[in-house]
């Protein structure tokens, strides 16, 4: 049964109150039609419970613009939805196009700082953002009085003498509820093991980020990626005012799973009322990376689950830790971005993912 404008309400009462299912929660197409947007196709997607966000199908099915009972929640970079075909792959070309939003999607083959590897020249971050997605389907599905939401399509990543990775993407909501599930199949459909290389570049901003806030997390313990971030070590989960010419600082927290094996962490906000969790299955994505950046006008949290580190896959492999994906191989990755409101809802969850 459904919670609904502070209702508890079963299908048929619903149904009997409303036209068509779209009244109150959906997907609803659209295309972007002003400057280095034009032409970008997006999925508008409600719950019911106040959640808004855009999946922007052009971008790798990121999620970009979102939003709770009109509060955002997402960092928005001035670039937009930029589309694909401005992307630029050399070096740092990637923050070009860099959109912010709730979520972006890093990878297939590389992730992290650009480099040489194998004799390739690997941009920032890979190509998957800039990726078209295929087969675009959305439907609505009842079981009793559930209503599930799902928004799926495909990104393959390829080329002539290179990978040929697919990755089939299900976004799931539900009637009345504030998570997004993000399910991810990567099948390598090549005739050679490839680099696998994923993170999920979740951009949390102004007014859930902000003096007071805080990041609670179940970890064993949390490194600096290098000497620039140690001096923050000590702050590293708690957030200030935006900082005149703060230079980004980036932590390495090793996550404790939970029973279902899942590694969660929380940005909380007690002047709002507000907290967001991210939830992500620590099989396949067993890292976890804060991107603090708190200067004025980049005043941004990542909260990055991954299967790999950000300083590029060459210190990738020279570590011996690259992953790679055999030819036929299917791997399977979740996670899931949900927001939580008022103290005792919030309570409940910091005590059941043991956060602090």
């Amino acid at each position: 049964m459904a919670r609904l404008f502070g209702t508890d309400i079963a299908r048929g009462a619903l149904l009997g109150r409303i036209g068509d299912i779209a009244q109150v929660a959906g997907t609803r197409f659209m295309t972007l039609a002003e400057g280095a947007e034009a032409g970008v196709r997006i999925a508008d997607c409600r719950t019911g419970s106040g959640l808004r966000f855009q999946v922007t199908l052009d971008r790798g099915m990121d999620i970009a613009m979102a939003e709770y009972r009109g509060v955002p929640l997402a960092f928005r970079a001035p670039a937009g939805d930029v589309h694909p075909s401005h992307y630029d792959g050399h070096g740092k070309g990637w923050l070009r196009t860099f959109p912010g939003g709730l979520m972006t999607g890093c990878g297939m083959t590389t992730v992290g700082s650009p480099s040489v590897d194998a004799g390739e020249n690997l941009g920032q971050h890979g190509r998957l953002s800039h990726i078209r997605a295929a087969g675009v389907a959305s439907a609505a599905r009842w079981e009793g009085d559930e209503c599930t939401f799902t928004l799926s399509g495909r990104m393959r990543e390829s080329g002539m003498f290179a990978e040929n990775l697919l990755l089939e993407r299900v976004i799931s909501t539900r009637l009345g509820q504030s998570t997004i599930g993000i399910h991810d199949t990567v099948r390598n459909e090549g005739h050679e093991k490839t680099p696998l290389m994923l993170l999920y570049h979740i951009n949390l901003g102004w007014p859930l980020l902000d003096e007071g806030a805080r990041l609670m997390l179940n970890a064993r313990s949390t490194v600096p990626r290098d000497e620039a971030a140690a001096p923050g070590l000590g702050e590293a989960r708690r957030f200030s005012g935006p900082v005149r010419g703060y230079a980004e600082q980036v932590f390495y927290h090793e996550c404790i799973p939970g029973d279902d094996g899942y590694g969660a962490v929380m940005l909380r906000n007690p002047r709002l009322g507000l907290a967001l969790l991210v939830r992500f299955r620590m099989n396949e994505l067993s890292r976890l990376i804060e991107w603090k950046m708190v200067g004025e006008g980049t005043y941004v949290l990542g909260i990055e689950p991954a299967n790999c580190l950000v300083e590029g896959r060459k210190a990738e492999r020279e570590r011996g830790t690259l992953r790679y994906i055999e030819p036929g191989e299917e791997r399977a990755f979740d996670v899931e971005i949900g927001v939580a409101e008022g103290e005792s809802e919030i309570a409940t969850l910091i005590g059941r993912h043991r956060l602090s």
